[in-house]
């Protein structure tokens, strides 16, 4: 029976936890022939970078958000197609200034049972746990990195308001029509008060939902077990329960090598991403599975909400720009027509992602539009007179530059050099550690940098806020500062209907475009390899992992 790459250890103080997750592995979830219990229905996946919380307040990264997505509920949630549909909240209406957003909450959930509450019995959820939610955010004890979100955008004061136990009320202090958006991050869940005070600094590891799933075990670095929520409020069309699941396995296995082999022994029912080790083993350079393994398993591949990019420092008061080539427009416009994308997708990301010719704004948004925002494309004469124009006619007494980048992306650093050398640009790549990297972006000390833009909420504005000129690094790590675009970001900022405010985000992003002050790569994909027996499991713009209707055979 395989139970964990680590092993237990029985002495005279045993593990009361090791033989909890043991007892749950052999009595719930595993057998020794095929690793399932007959009858049930579990879904097993990996997360090789381990597991920091099970609480919300912390949920910064895709392991923990991935997690509390199943555990837990936001007032409002977003759909496949980036729209935003009710979740806790039913409905909710707009003050006519943008200030007051009032939000009506469903009276059929209930927290999962837990010590914590009387009797063990899980109780209502009202509004006020999500006022006690979001100040708790907000509070300087919790110390969560999530309290940028509110942070100087709602009152402090009077932001938040249970006005009875079905109505909550936030209140900004000046408009921020994103703030939809922000309250469907897994950072909003909502949770009771009286976990937090009875587990205090151990909730991280004893979360009590209203999610889909509710906790049983977590054996840090080993195993988490959840299982089905036979409470939850949400049903199909055809009036039955969900989640269809019967619970939950996440292993914890650091190699990605080891990963994929459990994948192809069908110990997990399915593998976020394709490390670069065996991309080449699964995929064609078009994309698709290879011959051995069509039939046998499933590839999803979707628009993922995340940029890669070229940062390029244009603060012309910073000593590194000032005698720098890249502070001329041209210069930073010739580097953008310089290279080939597509075939950069096609040899080195196995043409997973979408070559980066329209704006900063990635595919996926419900505003992006590679029509009305158009970008750079490989152009060698273009990025030749540019050069000229400039100054620098092929690249003649031109410095060269030096381009910072991380470990993981070396081999794109060298790839975009050779192309930009055949013009006349001299670029020399530098591999540093990522939190190095990170450090002099902040501070202003890379004028020529790799950078990558995951969102943080499903709206342009997200991401368009990267080049607002009052914003610090992060997140403006160029420092680009342009009046006229400010004035259309603030606009945008409290425009409630969307046409108007997507228009807007494209005059923004081709601003940029021209401009020039990064260098768009690609838009990313979520790639997932499934099993045939996992039906109803789609991939979506967030990355978020949806389980409620998934179904095992």
């Amino acid at each position: 029976m395989h139970l964990s790459s680590k092993k237990c250890r029985f002495n005279s103080s045993i593990s009361l936890t090791c033989i909890v997750v043991v007892f749950l592995y052999m009595l719930i979830f595993l057998s020794c022939k095929n690793h399932t219990h007959p009858g049930k229905k579990i879904f097993r996946y990996n997360e090789s970078s381990g597991l920091a919380s099970l609480d919300p307040a912390f949920a910064k990264n895709k392991q923990v958000m991935w997690a509390c997505h199943q555990l837990y509920n936001t007032l409002i949630e977003i759909d496949s197609n980036m729209q935003m549909q009710p979740s806790l909240a039913k409905h909710w209406n707009i003050s006519g200034d943008n200030l007051v957003f009032t939000f009506y909450l469903r009276n059929d959930v209930f927290f999962t049972d837990d010590a914590c509450f009387i009797n063990g019995k899980g109780r209502k959820l009202t509004a006020h746990d999500v006022e006690y939610s979001f100040k708790r955010i907000i509070d300087k004890n919790t110390a969560s990195p999530g309290a940028w979100i509110f942070n100087n955008r709602v009152d402090s004061i009077n932001g938040f308001k249970a006005i009875d136990d079905t109505t909550f009320q936030l209140k900004l202090l000046r408009p921020f029509q994103s703030i939809l958006g922000i309250l469907s991050m897994q950072y909003c869940s909502i949770i009771p008060k009286e976990a937090v005070e009875k587990y205090t600094t151990d909730f991280r590891r004893h979360p009590v939902g209203t999610g889909p799933f509710q906790f049983v075990a977590w054996e840090e670095g080993q195993a988490l077990i959840l299982k089905k929520n036979e409470n939850y409020f949400e049903h199909d069309a055809a009036g039955n329960r969900l989640p269809y699941l019967d619970g939950i396995k996440v292993s914890f296995y650091d190699s990605k090598a080891t990963e994929f082999l459990e994948f192809q022994q069908n110990r997990l029912d399915f593998i976020d991403d394709i490390d670069p080790s065996f991309k080449d083993e699964v995929l064609t350079k078009t994309g698709n599975l290879k011959k051995d393994w069509q039939g046998k398993i499933v590839l999803q591949k979707h628009p993922y909400l995340n940029i890669e990019y070229l940062g390029i420092l244009v603060d012309e008061q910073n000593e590194l720009v000032k005698n720098s080539p890249l502070r001329f427009k041209k210069i930073r416009q010739a580097i953008n027509y310089g290279f080939n994308r597509r075939k950069m997708m096609l040899y080195l990301r196995n043409s997973i992602g979408i070559a980066a010719e329209s704006g900063f704004v990635p595919a996926g948004l419900p505003s992006f539009d590679s029509v009305t925002v158009k970008g750079y494309h490989y152009d060698v004469a273009k990025a030749k007179q540019l050069l000229a124009e400039a100054g620098y006619p092929e690249g003649k007494n031109l410095p060269t530059i030096k381009l910072l980048t991380i470990p993981v992306y070396g081999d794109l650093g060298s790839f975009i050099a050779n192309e930009l050398l055949q013009i006349g640009i001299k670029v020399q790549v530098e591999v540093i550690q990522k939190s190095l990297l990170m450090e002099q972006t902040s501070k202003s000390q890379a004028l020529f940098f790799r950078g990558s833009w995951i969102a943080d909420y499903p709206d342009a504005e997200n991401y368009l806020s990267v080049f607002y000129g009052k914003n610090p690094a992060p997140p403006n790590y160029t420092r680009y500062k342009n009046p006229a675009y400010d004035k259309l970001y603030e606009s945008a900022l409290s425009e409630k209907n969307d046409s108007i405010r997507y228009e807007l985000y494209r005059q923004m992003d081709r601003m940029v475009m021209e401009d020039a002050p990064v260098v768009p790569l690609w838009y990313d994909m979520a790639i997932h390899l499934v099993h045939l027996n996992i039906t109803n499991f789609y991939p979506n713009s967030l990355n978020l992992l949806e389980l409620r209707k998934v179904k095992k055979l």
